[in-house]
């Protein structure tokens, strides 16, 4: 205490002698401190007022009313955060953008209509097959693409086999590679990537490269313009066009594909940089999985591509190959490509998963590494576990983003009392978003269960109707169960109070996450 005495009085001392040789800067430095108290209150009213005025236009435009409530509670409650939030994630002008992007989405539709009286004059598309006929039916109504028979599936599971796939399928290419990711880096696997693109351009092979523009926010301003001296054509995909996207981190394309040749073609969870191979200390090793596609089906991952490049460089893909030939044929499989986005004229996303909850007799096994399920999904899943659906979800033990972590203990209890069975993995960082639907439906790609797959985010994900693919999975999966431990309410219980706030705040967040 004596010591404290001493430095107070030493400061006020050194305080009076400033004041005394500089009189002016005395003067100032009190008419700062005279101000700083109303300023600061002026700060805290403004912000007050400006939470309640986006609260009123959250509540008007937000699509859900859990989505409305979440917004209004942050923007009333602690606006310094939430206002920012709001300009930056929220404020979607939804129906603007669903008519720009349907303009653009009718101008492919010609493109579309040709590969699909293509398939049906081949004969490659047919009624859903007797195993699982009315979840087939419903999904290829829900989505715009068909169900194609005459396919090959091979899993790929983790990032080494994955790259090396993509990487042999591209060094191959003889006509044109597509390749669209949600993050592109400049690192290893990235320059890698690049080099093998790079060689086939130089070649004479069309390469198109779309990466989204905020997912890979961290690469060179250059980038673009040094593969396109190479001859590579590169397109940034961005949710708004114009400067009224300069703060919208909404409308991300999330999507993960590679074609070649209209003949193999890649979907699944593995963007392209160091992480996905495990080289990041904090999250290794990294698991994911990854699907290659042969046959038929590849020309239905071409549609969402020439999609998405026409609404970000303007052009429209109609060279491609879009033709049907009796060698396309790889092997016996059915295939469903299902692509969904804040376009679609319904929520395909959450109605695709709905509908395979809903059809599943046996069991449904579900890996996600983002776990914020709305009430709809988290209802289907208990009464599927009610009608005695053998239900597991598998969630990373590990995270690379706190809140929907913490979000995801607030679902448990609510799952485990209707007899859902929960996993934590514990092998380094999970990061893959697969489902297997009783014997025969599987479904790999890059959508999660959350509000930003659901609604927000452009995803692609595919189904394969095929008893030998789906066995495979399940044994991955019982393979990646190995390496996970039970988790529940307890999980939650044994917490201190703090952490359990921090969860229920995150759950109320959830919507907006």
């Amino acid at each position: 205490m004596a010591r404290l005495s001493l430095i107070k009085e030493g400061l006020e001392q050194g305080h009076a002698r400033f004041c005394c040789r500089h009189p002016r800067a005395a003067n100032f430095m009190g008419f700062v401190r005279r101000r700083r108290r109303p300023l600061k209150g002026l700060f805290i009213v403004a912000a007050h007022a400006l939470g309640f005025f986006f609260s009123i236009e959250a509540v008007m435009q937000t699509r859900t009313e859990q989505g409305a409530v979440a917004w209004a509670f942050a923007l009333n409650t602690m606006p310094v955060a939430a206002v920012p939030a709001w300009l930056v994630f929220g404020d979607n002008k939804l129906e603007a953008y669903q008519t720009t992007r349907r303009a653009g989405m009718e101008a492919v539709r010609p493109v579309a209509g040709r590969l699909l009286k293509n398939l049906s004059q081949a004969g490659k598309t047919k009624p859903p097959s007797a195993a699982s006929s009315e979840v087939l039916k419903r999904l290829q109504t829900l989505g715009s693409l068909p169900l194609v028979e005459g396919n090959a599936a091979r899993l790929l599971v983790d990032g080494e086999e994955t790259y090396q796939a993509m990487l042999d399928a591209i060094s191959g290419a003889e006509h044109y590679v597509l390749v669209q990711s949600f993050i592109f880096r400049e690192d290893g696997i990235g320059k890698r990537m690049r080099d093998a693109l790079v060689a086939r351009a130089r070649l004479g092979v069309a390469v198109y490269l779309l990466i989204d523009k905020v997912g890979s926010i961290g690469l060179p301003g250059d980038f673009a313009e040094s593969l396109e001296r190479e001859g590579l054509k590169v397109a940034y995909f961005t949710g708004l066009p114009g400067s009224s996207s300069r703060f919208q981190l909404n409308f991300r394309n999330h999507r993960k594909i590679v074609v070649v040749d209209g003949k193999r073609g890649f979907l699944g969870g593995l963007n392209v940089g160091d992480d996905y191979l495990g080289m990041n200390p904090r999250l290794a090793p990294w698991r994911d999985t990854h699907m290659e596609w042969r046959g038929p089906i590849v020309k239905c991952l071409q549609v969402p591509f020439a999609e998405d490049w026409h609404w970000a460089a303007g052009e429209l893909l109609d060279r491609l190959d879009w033709e049907i030939r009796p060698d396309d044929a790889a092997g016996e499989v059915e295939a469903l490509c299902l692509t969904t986005g804040p376009a679609d004229p319904f929520e395909t996303c959450a109605m695709g998963f709905l509908t395979l909850i809903d059809s599943a007799r046996s069991r449904i096994w579900i890996a996600t590494p983002y776990f914020v399920p709305d009430d709809k999904i988290v209802t289907a899943l208990q009464l599927a576990a009610l009608r005695g659906v053998d239900v597991r979800v598998i969630l990373p033990g590990l995270s690379d983003n706190w809140l929907i972590y913490l979000s995801s203990f607030s679902y448990f209890k609510e799952l485990q009392d209707a007899g859902v069975r929960l996993y934590r993995y514990q092998k380094g960082f999970m990061h893959q978003k697969v489902m297997i639907v009783d014997d025969s439906l599987s479904a790999i790609g890059s959508a999660n269960l959350d509000n930003r797959s659901f609604r927000l985010n452009y995803e692609v994900i595919g189904i394969v109707s095929d008893r030998a693919f789906n066995a495979e999975v399940a044994r991955m999966l019982e393979t990646d169960q190995g390496w996970s431990v039970p988790t529940g309410s307890e999980a939650l219980a044994g917490r201190h109070f703090g952490f359990r706030l921090a969860v229920r705040l995150s759950r109320m967040l959830a919507p907006i996450l």
